[in-house]
């Protein structure tokens, strides 16, 4: 039996914004209309974009802390390199998954100047038992996909339909991809304890008649165990969900932390090349450095 709908669905523009050197992004979280949804904090698309011939996506060496760096490709490569001294390509299909804990620095670049890059770029925050842990990172080249309902399904984190994906994580999450090539219905099944964002990176959605296109959030609180969503044609659609996280945290820049205090400390600690967050093999010196607080 369908539970009772807890709320409406809210409607979530998303902003541009700039990585790295002038590539133009599209962030969906944080935003003024929705900090979190269940663990995920943060939510950039970018591209599709195809880079002028020499041009590419490049990142200078950058610090995290108390959260996961998630990264899903679509289209194109991307090098990651990090303070631990790894260095893994990130290929269409496959995840990064960087664990910040107490702290780490790490570069991203598009691998092949001058091609096309379509990817999305997600942060989880670490509940504060074991948001300090020593960093970590890991490559899944390999997750659950299958067909069912016209579509092509990923899943890139938690469970889903019976599969479950193997990525590394400390809440209840859920991350998948649906990817339908034809205009059709799409039925999703839902944990009512979740709270979930859908968002198309590609074509678009609707739900009970409400259109929902490319890179607009639509955001459902806790109390639904289904979804029928008409998918246009050519659509990828992106959900995330997970349970409300019960913690305070604070983000600022890259950094997450308990508190403002904890924020300032961080960006003493960059700014002062502390050890804490390493140096990145490779990186060819390019370090962002911190904006001023406000």
């Amino acid at each position: 039996m369908t539970q009772p709908v807890a709320s409406t669905i809210d409607r979530i523009p998303a902003r541009k914004s700039t990585l790295g050197e002038g590539m133009e992004i599209t962030r969906a979280l944080p935003t003024r209309g929705r900090r979190m949804i269940g663990a995920w904090c943060f939510l950039d698309h970018l591209g599709p974009i195809r880079f002028a011939p020499g041009q590419g996506m490049h990142v200078g060496a950058h610090p995290h802390t108390r959260l996961q760096t998630f990264t899903w490709v679509i289209e194109g490569e991307i090098l990651h390199r990090d303070s631990l001294g790894s260095e893994q390509i990130v290929r269409p299909g496959q995840v990064n998954l960087m664990t910040a804990g107490y702290g780490i620095s790490h570069t991203e670049d598009s691998l092949a100047p001058g091609t096309r890059l379509h990817a999305a770029q997600l942060w989880i925050a670490l509940p504060h038992a074991v948001a300090d842990q020593p960093p970590a990172f890991a490559h899944y080249p390999q997750l659950p996909q299958w067909q069912a309902q016209g579509c092509t399904w990923s899943l890139m984190a938690g469970c889903y339909d019976g599969h479950t994906a193997p990525t590394a994580l400390h809440s209840p999450l859920v991350g998948l991809e649906v990817l339908g090539d034809a205009a059709g219905p799409v039925h999703l099944a839902l944990r009512p304890d979740f709270e979930y964002g859908l968002m198309a990176l590609t074509g678009g959605f609707g739900i009970d008649g409400a259109a929902f296109p490319q890179d607009e959030l639509a955001y459902l609180a806790p109390g639904r165990d289904s979804l029928a969503l008409q998918l246009q044609a050519n659509t990828r659609l992106l959900l995330i969900g997970g349970a409300p996280f019960a913690e305070a945290v604070t983000m600022w820049w890259n950094f997450v932390a308990a508190d403002m205090p904890g924020i300032r400390a961080y960006r003493a600690a960059w700014e002062a090349q502390d050890a804490r967050f390493g140096t990145v093999p490779g990186g060819e010196g390019r370090r962002l450095p911190a904006p001023a607080l406000p």
